[in-house]
């Protein structure tokens, strides 16, 4: 798969992924699908451990009926048929379609919060969705050989220290084995529910949805319990729609409606087969379905499916990282290009080992899927229910749907969403709270760091010098002009940068080219490459610019000073010194500024950022760092 720039409009490109639809189908099967394929490992046993120890036809039928439907709704018709319609230049998520309508159409600080509240939460689930699959698959062994049942959690840290120890290395290469690994998992997932389907072939009178509302209404507190188990079923949902830069609307749906939505009805259908026809239900009624001589295959097919799934999730985290990162909602970290095939391949150190820690802490501390089920789904019913919150908006200004319209879906949306979460609330006291308090650590951070930010570009801001007077006092003083050009990057908008004002201060000189540069990222993706730079001269041989990025995007300076020289600006790029501020922290005398303790959290975010140099690709050998207390 290559990409190409595709433009939409006059001010964006969408990065179009190329390639024949059904190979880049097979393509998304192992990226987006991962999470949601491998949910029948654990969401049907999850069910009936909720409902009863020995389930009847009628609460077999409707916990099954309850799966059907909600895989319909939600995944089917709220995400591949409505949200994935609704993209900011092509890409989807919480973090884009925040983007799109609380910052690209006008500043709304509510919808911003939601946003990012929701990406937060994702960082939460995400925690634990390689600890419950990669459990639910090794658990299969305690089946075929119970004498291994002390040997799963070991075995299951083990493979996620490698996971996550690999990650650095990238997965180009072990990539492109990801779909077709995928297909057969969802091929035999199919077969082993046909298997099951041809026992009791009376299972599919679960379609009929009345089955599912019987049993809610008809079991008091405990089918409404139930709605928290069945979520585990669609957990994976939100992907289809945060995946859609990867690979576009099409592949997506062509996977979902060909090949994973069948194999998923399948396989539960057929896991409710085998409860109808009296097959016991302690253990995981997910492997009961494979004859016994096939069951370690089947393991190991769970197993690296698993993986899979647990991979998509953290790449999704790394990707999500750099678009806060970008957005101006985290601090700058360390992001490495893993390989040259695609932007999406990259590895964010930080956001690994730390997703890496509390995925293996959650691993052995829950011990068991079953108890993890009890921590899962909190977090990403409250993201799907901010989602729809979303697109009750778009619908409205994206689309132009009347209030009538628009109300009707997004309060079927909404009611469906809030069912489920508030299902899910009472899990917080089995382990909930460990994705809500990830979950608000993650977006107090994002928070403070915004702040911060906010407060340093005011104080920036405060004592600015207009350049006319600037150039003025240069000649009055009689300050030399050195040969060469020397670019000063600043956040400051318009008069003399203070970078340049420090630099004249300290070395008595100033070179015969200045060009001030403002780096800005958009809330879009990505920039056509004639809307990049903006360009004006202030006074002779004084240029200043504005550089335009998508949050998507990866800046380059000097590639892009190159492009200068068709604007007027003849710049040498091999005869640049780079000037950048380095700002320390401090608090306010005054009392005047953020509170102490954001102060605090701000400076140490800041001391542990990315050096800017690092951040915007310039030359280490062409870098002059000039440093300066920020007192905010």
């Amino acid at each position: 798969m290559t990409e190409n720039p595709i433009s939409t409009n006059g001010n964006t490109v969408r990065q179009g992924p190329q390639g024949e639809l059904p190979i880049l189908g097979l393509s998304a099967l192992g990226i987006v699908f991962g999470d949601i394929g491998t949910s029948p490992l654990y969401t049907f046993k999850t069910i009936l451990g909720v409902a009863e120890k020995s389930p009847d036809a009628a609460t077999a039928l409707g916990a099954l009926s309850l799966v059907l439907w909600t895989l319909f709704i939600i995944t089917t018709v709220k995400y591949v048929l409505f949200a994935m319609r609704i993209d900011n230049d092509g890409e989807g998520g919480i973090l884009a379609l925040m983007a799109l309508l609380g910052v690209k159409k006008q500043q709304r600080p509510t919808i911003v919060a939601v946003g990012l509240f929701g990406a937060a939460l994702i960082y939460g689930d995400g925690a634990i969705t390689p600890a419950i699959s990669v459990l639910s698959a090794l658990e299969g062994l305690n089946m075929a050989t119970p004498a291994l049942q002390p040997y799963v959690v070991p075995a299951a840290v083990a493979i996620l220290l490698a996971l996550f120890a690999i990650q650095s290395k990238g997965t180009a290469t072990i990539g492109h084995l990801f779909g077709p690994v995928m297909l057969i998992w969802f091929v035999a997932i199919a077969v082993l529910g046909i298997s099951g389907i041809v026992r009791h072939p009376s299972v599919f009178a679960a379609l009929n949805p009345v089955y599912g509302l019987s049993y809610l209404f008809s079991h008091g507190a405990t089918g409404f319990w139930v709605l928290g188990a069945v979520f585990l079923c669609v957990t994976g949902a939100e992907a289809l729609y945060a995946d859609m830069g990867h690979f576009g609307r099409r592949p997506i749906w062509l996977a979902w409606f060909a090949i994973v939505f069948p194999g998923l009805i399948l396989n539960y259908a057929g896991q409710t087969a085998l409860v109808l026809e009296g097959a016991p239900t302690d253990g995981n009624i997910f492997f009961r379905l494979c004859p016994e001589l096939l069951l370690l295959p089947l393991i190991v097919l769970a197993t690296v499916a698993t993986i899979i799934a647990s991979q998509s999730i953290i790449t999704g985290a790394f990707s999500m990282t750099r678009q806060a990162i970008q957005l101006g909602w985290l601090p700058r970290l360390q992001i490495t290009q893993t390989s040259s095939e695609g932007y999406g391949q990259i590895y964010v150190g930080v956001v690994n080992w730390l997703l890496m820690i509390v995925t293996v802490g959650l691993t052995i501390g829950f011990g068991k899927s079953d108890n993890l089920a009890s921590a899962y789904g909190i977090a990403v019913s409250l993201t799907m229910l901010m989602t729809s919150a979303l697109l009750f908006i778009a619908m409205r200004e994206i689309w132009g749907w009347s209030i009538w319209a628009a109300g009707v879906v997004a309060a079927f949306f909404l009611t469906v969403d809030s069912a489920f979460f508030l299902a899910n609330l009472t899990k917080i006291g089995e382990g909930g709270y460990v994705p809500l308090i990830l979950a608000v650590c993650v977006y107090g951070l994002m928070w403070i760091w915004h702040r911060g930010a906010a407060a340093v570009s005011m104080r920036m801001h405060e004592a600015l010098t207009p350049v006319p007077e600037f150039m003025a006092a240069i000649a009055a003083k009689n300050i030399p002009r050195v040969p060469g050009t020397a670019v000063f990057l600043t956040r400051t908008e318009r008069d003399t940068p203070p970078v340049m004002i420090w630099h004249v201060k300290h070395n008595r000189a100033l070179h015969a080219h200045l060009f001030v540069l403002r780096v800005e990222i958009l809330p879009v993706p990505w920039i056509a490459s004639g809307n990049r730079i903006g360009l004006e001269e202030v006074v002779p041989n004084f240029w200043r610019a504005e550089a335009r990025f998508g949050f998507m995007e990866r800046p380059h300076i000097p590639d892009l000073l190159t492009t200068s020289k068709s604007l007027g600006c003849t710049v040498d790029v091999a005869d640049i010194t780079y000037y950048v501020g380095h700002e320390t922290v401090v608090a306010r005398d005054d009392g005047q500024g953020l509170p102490a303790w954001q102060e605090r959290i701000f400076a140490v975010m800041e001391r542990n950022a990315v050096h800017v140099s690092d951040f915007f690709s310039l030359p280490n050998d062409q870098v002059v760092e000039i440093g300066r207390q920020i007192a905010i």
